[in-house]
């Protein structure tokens, strides 16, 4: 095209649009993306390393550093290992039984006429608890004694004709025939006798039977039934029970394993000493001793019921009340250090022993008895050595540690307005002396 036909071209003439672009995400939202993945990958990185490290007992940023800026120190609680005598001690969940537990049940059958007791009240053997209205029993009483009375004047007068056939039979003045006769009569009215005599024995019980006393000395409980009621002999309820509370027994189990450690140490001690708890094993609520066990091992739960005696003077021991029981067999010498001292690992049983320098060493031990608060070591530890209680969580072999309150630990530093450690303050007539060092 020349010159000239392109200017006779209209002004109105547009030129040709470009081509489309292509349908492809910009280059700097992918950038912006990839970088946003890799600092999570980094923050999560992170985040595993620092909790792996702090499992594992590495002390972070603000923990204490050892002198000249050395392997970081941790604060720990610790204690000495001693020697003493730690007590051998069967634990077990015990049921308090009274000794004696009596149903005061009436023998005969009539009106109660009256009670003599207040429920709750401790009650002597013999004592008249109630009494049932005795008057049919006094004439039943009466009857008795009049039937014994005619039948024994029916057999003395037996036995005076008896005499005299005898002595006719001695002068041939009578057959033998009565004489015998006469003495089978004489023996029949002595069975008769002997009956009335039983008669009379049973009703005079019957009446004393109207009177209730205490089978037992004891604690009564709730009254069942008022006075005016009817009673009989074959109420199960009976009027109230009886239970003897001091002296009281604990029966209790214990391990069929451990039956003949109970023996042996029965066979060097007289009695076995016993402690009932309550439910919290915090308070005692009594000391007593061990009584006995029983003849066989209850196949079920592998255990053998046992039973302890208490005085139970103060009454803190109520019947059916579950308590714990500590029997002790005997006391045993032993290297002892708190339990919190003693760890386990995936090489079993261990303790931190911290050394003279101030750091700490791993060391295996095998443990023995052990008591609430105290723990037996039979072997890898003596007497004397100092081992970790608190803080060993963060501890590994060889670290250095700080004990609270021992020398060489950093005191509190002073206000802003006073002069700090190793500066020098100013002296007299303006001269400045040096303060004298002071012990890391």
């Amino acid at each position: 095209m020349n010159p000239q036909e392109a200017n006779a071209r209209p002004p109105s003439a547009t030129p040709p649009a470009p081509p489309a672009p292509a349908n492809h995400p910009p280059r700097r939202s992918r950038w912006v993306g990839t970088t946003v993945a890799l600092l999570l990958v980094l923050l999560v990185g992170g985040a595993a390393w620092y909790l792996v490290k702090r499992a594992n007992g590495d002390p972070g940023e603000g923990m204490p550093r050892g002198p000249g800026g050395g392997r970081p120190t941790v604060t720990v609680g610790d204690a000495v290992a001693r020697k003493a005598d730690l007590p051998v001690i069967i634990e077990a969940l015990g049921t308090v039984t009274p000794a004696t537990t009596v149903t005061l049940r009436p023998q005969v059958s009539g009106m109660l006429s009256q009670v003599f007791f207040t429920e709750g009240q401790m009650v002597k053997k013999g004592q008249l608890l109630a009494q049932i209205d005795p008057r049919s029993f006094e004439q039943a009483l009466m009857q008795a004694q009049g039937t014994r009375q005619r039948d024994e004047a029916q057999l003395d007068n037996a036995r005076l004709t008896l005499e005299r056939y005898r002595t006719l039979l001695s002068q041939d003045s009578i057959a033998r025939q009565d004489v015998d006769t006469q003495a089978a009569l004489v023996k029949q009215l002595e069975g008769t006798v002997m009956t009335d005599k039983a008669q009379e024995g049973i009703a005079r019980l019957n009446l004393d039977y109207t009177r209730i006393t205490a089978p037992a000395t004891g604690r009564i409980g709730l009254r069942t039934v008022d006075a005016g009621n009817y009673v009989t002999s074959g109420d199960a309820a009976g009027l109230a029970t009886i239970t003897q509370v001091a002296p009281i027994d604990v029966q209790f189990s214990v391990p069929q394993d451990r039956v003949g450690d109970i023996r042996a140490a029965q066979n060097d001690t007289a009695a076995l000493a016993a402690t009932a708890l309550d439910r919290t094993r915090k308070a005692e609520l009594g000391t007593g001793q061990f009584s006995t066990l029983d003849n066989q091992v209850d196949t079920t739960t592998g255990t053998v019921k046992a039973k302890a005696r208490f005085d139970n003077a103060t009454g803190t021991l109520f019947p059916n009340q579950f308590v714990n029981v500590q029997l002790l067999l005997r006391n045993v010498p032993a290297v002892v250090v708190p339990v919190t001292a003693v760890r386990t690992g995936a090489n079993g049983d261990y303790v931190y022993v911290i050394n003279e320098d101030r750091t700490v060493s791993l060391r295996k031990v095998k443990r023995g008895q052990a008591t609430v608060g105290l723990m037996a070591i039979t072997e890898g530890l003596k007497e004397g050595e100092r081992v970790v209680t608190e803080g060993g969580d963060r501890l590994q072999d060889g670290m250095a540690v700080q004990l609270p309150g021992a020398a060489g630990t950093r005191g509190p530093r002073t206000g802003a307005s006073g002069p700090r450690s190793g500066a020098s303050a100013p002296g007299e007539g303006g001269q400045r002396r040096q303060r004298p060092p002071q012990n890391p």
